[in-house]
């Protein structure tokens, strides 16, 4: 499998404000760009996450976002934010992407495996040896090169583009969105203990609204 640099992909990533893991983090993000912070068509309510494979509190966070997104039908949608001060999130999250061109549940998949096994990867190296595994087991060859073009970087940095936007600070950042709603269009899921409560308010908010429809993670 062709490894990006992990450098050059810092330097592709890194313009603006840095952000930082949610060790002292504020208590909500200032939102300056709202207009991404909104359900998928067809859904009434989602969770929209920004992440990076790397952080700690992301791999907590993730079983509760799956378990919400679960129980209640409602979609998970994910955002790359890779932080510079992790070595091998920006590679993690380019290999991501190439999973998602198999499938999106396959690409999901591997992102709660890179969560559920964090600890134990070390390094650009143990990434690699870790996604290497992973698609073995799921019977797929890698490449030599995964992103060629430049492609799937391009998303990456894309979903870091827009987090920049809307003004993010740090990992992860999770609001409960709505769409036609009574109530707030989006709040920051700052105490994640309150995501069920959270969850329950914008289904109420939302009742007979035009989005109707609940379905699972995106």
């Amino acid at each position: 499998m062709g490894i990006l640099p992990t450098l050059a992909l810092s330097a592709l990533l890194l313009n603006g404000a840095p952000a930082h893991a949610q060790f002292g983090a504020p208590e909500t993000t200032p939102v300056h760009d709202a207009s991404a912070l909104k359900p998928p068509p067809g859904a009434r309510v989602a969770i929209v996450e920004f992440f990076d494979l790397e952080c700690p509190d992301c791999a907590r966070a993730n079983p509760l976002l799956n378990e919400a997104a679960e129980k209640y039908r409602i979609p998970l949608v994910r955002h790359d934010f890779p932080l510079p001060m992790h070595n091998w999130s920006m590679q993690a999250a380019v290999n991501a992407r190439w999973f998602d061109i198999k499938s999106k549940k396959l690409g999901n998949e591997y992102r709660d495996a890179v969560f559920a096994n964090q600890p134990n990867i070390v390094g650009v190296v143990g990434l690699r040896d870790f996604t290497q595994t992973f698609a073995k087991e799921h019977g797929i060859a890698m490449p030599f090169a995964i992103d060629p073009q430049g492609k799937l970087i391009g998303l990456v940095k894309a979903d870091y583009a827009l987090g920049q936007r809307i003004g993010i600070e740090h990992t992860p950042t999770i609001w409960v969105v709505t769409s036609h709603s009574k109530g707030a269009p989006f709040v920051e899921v700052v105490d994640r203990s309150r995501l069920f409560e959270l969850i329950d308010q914008a289904l109420e908010d939302t009742k007979g609204s035009a989005g109707s429809k609940r379905v699972a993670r995106k």
